[in-house]
């Protein structure tokens, strides 16, 4: 039997008394994870959107599968991307994946600081909420007049993340550790501290077969060719995964 997940509780929250977005294109289009502009450097890897980086953790042992995320430049179709692929997610994606957003939140923060801590502090003391037609998990639906309802889980990881960042406990300085969590890995390598240093990336890494590659162009063959399930080798070690608790209520 899996285990069930335990979400927490939905909050109702009026749209004038907050800090709302949908659309990139908005003032505070820069809150959502499909925004441009935004690079991150992981392994010294560039990953276009904290979404695609998101998205590429949900398979830690598809090393080919993250590569066909990650090369897509539209962040949309590198989430579409992911769909052939839904049943080989981590076992445990349930239970992290909210750490793992607040994770891709933090490496997208301190890489591009002024940018987005800047517009993380223009939402004042206002609640951030993802106003979405179809998802009161990550984000708030529309009800009659101005009341939005959901969980709202991205918006409350970006409020945690405001506090830190008016708070200095977090800063451009700072440096962001791996997630604690099994097979926290990129393209079949654990994934390393992250600093905004790491912009400066190399033009060229050496992959796992010991080549060198050119950083620009990580995606080579796969870019041209979609990859059948059945056809991957690699397949998850679910022992590596610990015990996973039914009702487990799911972290902040």
């Amino acid at each position: 039997m899996v285990a069930q997940v335990k979400l927490p509780e939905q909050r109702t929250y009026s749209r004038q008394d907050s800090i709302t977005f949908r659309k990139t294109t908005e003032p505070f289009g820069g809150l959502s994870n499909m925004a441009g502009g935004y690079p991150l450097f992981v392994n010294g890897i560039k990953i276009l959107t904290s979404e695609a980086l998101y998205q590429a953790c949900r398979f830690p042992h598809l090393p080919d599968v993250q590569r066909l995320i990650i090369a897509e430049r539209s962040p949309m179709t590198a989430k579409m991307k992911t769909k052939p692929y839904r049943d080989n997610f981590r076992p445990d994606w349930e239970f992290v994946r909210t750490k793992v957003m607040r994770w891709c939140l933090q490496v997208k923060l301190i890489q591009n600081w002024d940018k987005f801590s800047q517009l993380l502090l223009k939402t004042g003391d206002l609640p951030i909420v993802e106003d979405s037609w179809k998802d009161d998990f990550w984000g708030a639906k529309p009800q009659a007049g101005e009341m939005l309802i959901g969980i709202n889980a991205l918006g409350r990881l970006l409020m945690q993340l405001r506090e830190q960042v008016k708070s200095g406990e977090i800063t451009a300085k700072i440096v962001i550790t791996p997630l604690p969590v099994p097979e926290f890995l990129l393209y079949g390598q654990e994934i390393r501290s992250i600093s905004a240093s790491d912009r400066c990336y190399p033009e060229t890494y050496t992959n796992l077969a010991g080549v060198k590659e050119s950083t620009s162009q990580l995606a080579i063959e796969i870019m041209t060719s979609e990859i059948s399930v059945n056809e991957l080798e690699s397949k998850p070690n679910y022992s590596l995964y610990g015990e996973i608790k039914d009702n487990q209520i799911q972290e902040f």
